[in-house]
């Protein structure tokens, strides 16, 4: 058993991820106040004791203490160590101290699966996210982004969905990195159905992280709150493609909140799904295209993405010699030798020589003795990047 939490906050904090949904506030301010062991005591107390827990109706109340006497902790600790995995709480050298950040909407504790160190893994982490229903380009960036993060040594963390989640997952898993899952159910509930195998690919090379104990299933108010420990788990959260009622949207406004990084990839206007991405850029998000774009503003100092320059075509690689005969020399008339050498400024053996050698790279045309511009010369596009 991992030092930390002592047997019966363990126990009582297990039990109290099947009472408390995550996210609510109201049972975090009491977890605050009184401690795990303590709250779970008055939730289990007999009904109709006055004054237990202030700030909540006798409905809610009655859905607590239902929840409560049918918790089993020893259970679902069981189940989880069968599974290979862990339970990680508060005070654990495991437990990723961001996740505190979330302050009363601090999960109470997670159920973890998977080999690696999660406190360690989200030191150096990067959210990707975005839409189920994605586009081709917009699985080809999450997939390239995840993979050119995890070449760097970053953690790529996500939510396991369909579309841009699962390509995510799937591009850090490719170039054998680190990938976290962070789902809306049990740590043994495969959702979706047809992740079965990422997930278990996750879980030899990755980690999947639940809020749920064991056996649990996801709802839609669960998959709009895990977005928060997703977005507090990592230094920033990259959003590849959104509409503008996207679940998505939801992960980057928590790391706004959070004091997180919040990027966007830009995607064709036309597109829908871009949409609620654009909206994000023009709120604040920054812009990226690349993962040394996401590197530089995530990274530490001096984790600068290469400089951006426009193509190199051809002409760009000419000397000056020949760059200036070819500026001189008209698209249509031809002109001998010695016009191009008054032309260009320079002797005529120099500008024999500087002809045969743009003729060679196929700028110019011979006619005898004159010469003129090759077409498509003024974009080199006729020419062999490689020649020049």
């Amino acid at each position: 058993m991992t030092a930390g939490a002592g047997e019966e906050e363990r126990r009582a904090r297990a039990a109290l991820t099947g009472v408390v949904e995550p996210g609510d506030e109201r049972a975090g301010g009491w977890l605050r106040r009184y401690g795990p062991v303590e709250l779970l005591t008055r939730l289990t107390a007999p009904a109709g004791t006055e004054n237990l827990l202030p700030g909540a109706g006798e409905e809610r109340m009655r859905g607590y203490r239902t929840r409560a006497a049918a918790a089993r902790p020893e259970r679902d600790l069981e189940r989880v160590a069968e599974l290979g995995g862990r339970f990680v709480c508060p005070g654990d050298p495991e437990w990723p101290g961001q996740l505190d950040d979330l302050g009363d909407a601090t999960p109470v504790g997670l159920w973890v699966r998977g080999p690696a160190d999660l406190r360690i893994w989200a030191l150096r982490s990067v959210a990707v996210v975005g839409a189920r229903a994605c586009t081709p380009y917009g699985a080809h960036v999450s997939g390239t982004l995840a993979s050119g993060l995890a070449e760097r040594g970053w953690v790529v963390v996500s939510g396991a969905a369909y579309g841009i989640d699962a390509a995510a997952h799937r591009g850090a898993l490719s170039t054998g990195g680190a990938t976290v899952a962070v789902l809306a159910c049990g740590v043994d509930t495969v959702y979706p159905r047809g992740h079965t195998e990422l997930i278990g690919r996750m879980v030899e090379q990755g980690l999947v992280v639940a809020e749920l104990p064991p056996g649990a299933h996801p709802t839609r108010s669960r998959f709009v709150l895990r977005n928060r420990v997703i977005a507090a788990l990592s230094r920033g959260t990259v959003v590849v493609e959104a509409e503008y009622r996207s679940g998505s949207l939801a992960t980057a406004r928590a790391a706004e909140r959070l004091g997180r990084l919040t990027m966007g990839v830009p995607g064709p206007v036309t597109s829908g799904l871009s949409s609620g991405v654009h909206e994000l850029l023009r709120s604040g998000a920054v812009l990226v295209t690349d993962p040394d774009e996401v590197v530089e503003l995530v990274g530490d100092i001096g984790e600068l993405a290469p400089a951006r320059r426009g193509p190199v075509l051809p002409r760009d690689l000419l000397g000056p010699g020949c760059a200036r005969v070819l500026e001189v020399l008209p698209v249509r008339a031809a002109l001998d030798g010695r016009e191009v050498a008054v032309r260009a400024g320079t002797s005529p053996d120099e500008t024999l020589a500087r002809l045969y050698e743009l003729h060679s790279l196929g700028f110019v045309e011979r006619q005898g003795d004159r010469w003129q511009l090759a077409p498509g010369a003024t974009t080199g596009s006729n020419v062999r990047r490689g020649d020049a």
